[in-house]
């Protein structure tokens, strides 16, 4: 799934002025389902134990943003909302201090679970994901508006917001030397695409691989891809406008869906693969391209789902096909440990192994925040970072 926003902030805020007390900032508030987002002001109450209040400095925008703000039916469909998912300490809270650069992520990552000590799962057992709209300890908020009413989380970050209240398992240490704005991109979608390649599918050095759909996610799975030594890297898009900046991050072929008339993308691709790509990547959200995908494998190939189908499409595969060899896979969060991996992947930035300046194509204001709606719904952006004080 195009893995929900990424935000960059830190904990700069006075203890003398604010501990223990409400702060009062501007956010972008979402009333109602598909409705442009209102900057007003809001009230941010002080973190509890286990909790840490950041100061965002930048964040940005994905597609579970869009996918959720447009949601108006179902459980989920939770409003009013602040939305975004890419301080102040609370009790018990020792990684992070007063001054620290943090990444909140909408995973949680305690440390100390069982399933946080192994490498098969990233999910933690102890705080399990949710969408719940509220903290995960206490299941209450830490917003309202200024006529006292309840604002709701988003994947327990909300980073449209000047400030916000996370878990202290939610929050990765960032080296000072690290770009905010890139380093605002590993709190979701970039994190997403390249530990998909590298730790679900594990991207062997001369292999080969297909990737549908050639948004922030599917460019992060082709650069961890191209990081693995991948031969041929193919890139499936019906945005031909994509196909230039995919060259960047190691996209060595690609097919526009609509240029190949009655012939299926499958065949294509297992022409250009000589029987079917090693790693097939499913980075949209649907159910026909996941099956789509898994036929463009080859025996023994494995088919990664990064996408999330919100509609619960279920899939059809012929168990033929499993028997032989090939495999399909879930890739949440790219399968990384956040407190762990994602430190690895600013080292590889420092270090100009991996590359993110390209996937920053426009950058706007929080009082502009609805234009990075539109760039994203019009196919104009990979990733728009929005700036609090800009």
């Amino acid at each position: 799934m195009e893995a929900i926003t990424a935000a960059t902030a830190t904990t700069t805020v006075s203890p003398s002025t604010t501990v223990g007390k409400p702060i009062i900032c501007k956010a972008a508030v979402c009333r109602k389902a598909g409705e442009a987002l209102l900057i007003e002001e809001i009230e941010v109450a002080p973190p509890k134990a286990w909790e840490v209040r950041i100061k965002i400095l930048c964040t940005s925008l994905c597609h579970t943003d869009i996918s959720f703000w447009q949601l108006n039916t179902g459980p989920a469909a939770v409003f009013p909302r602040i939305f975004g998912h890419e301080a102040s300490v609370g009790d018990h809270v020792k990684e992070v201090e007063e001054g620290d650069t943090v990444i909140p992520v909408f995973l949680p990552n305690c440390g100390e679970c069982r399933k946080c000590g192994i490498k098969k799962s990233n999910i933690c057992s102890e705080f399990p994901f949710s969408i719940t709209p509220t903290m995960a300890r206490d299941g209450t908020s830490r917003f309202k508006d200024m006529n006292g009413e309840t604002l709701h989380h988003f994947c327990f970050v909300s980073s449209f917001s000047e400030y916000t209240v996370v878990d202290v398992t939610q929050v990765v240490k960032v080296d000072p030397r690290m770009p905010i704005d890139k380093a605002c991109l590993l709190g979701c979608g970039i994190s997403t695409g390249v530990g998909s390649a590298w730790k679900v599918a594990d991207v062997e050095e001369g292999s080969t691989v297909a990737i549908f759909g050639l948004g922030a996610i599917g460019l992060a799975v082709a650069e961890g891809a191209r990081l693995r030594g991948a031969s041929k890297i193919i890139g499936i898009d019906l945005n031909p406008s994509k196909f230039v900046i995919a060259k960047k991050f190691g996209v060595t072929d690609v097919i526009n869906p609509k240029e190949c008339g009655d012939i299926k993308v499958s065949q294509v691709v297992k022409e250009l693969t000589d029987g079917g790509a090693d790693s097939c990547f499913e980075c949209v959200g649907l159910a026909s391209l996941v099956e789509e995908a898994f036929e463009s494998s080859r025996e023994g190939g494995k088919t990664v789902v990064v996408g999330a189908d919100l509609s619960g499409t279920p899939l059809k595969f012929n168990s033929w096909e499993l028997l032989i060899g090939r495999s399909v896979i879930g890739s949440f969060f790219g399968g990384i440990k956040p407190k762990k991996d994602i430190p690895i992947f600013i080292q590889k930035y420092l270090d100009k192994e991996l590359r993110l300046d390209d996937f920053i194509t426009h950058e706007v204001s929080l009082q502009e925040i609805n234009k990075a709606f539109d760039y994203l719904l019009q196919g104009k952006s990979i990733r728009c970072v929005i700036w609090m004080a800009k």
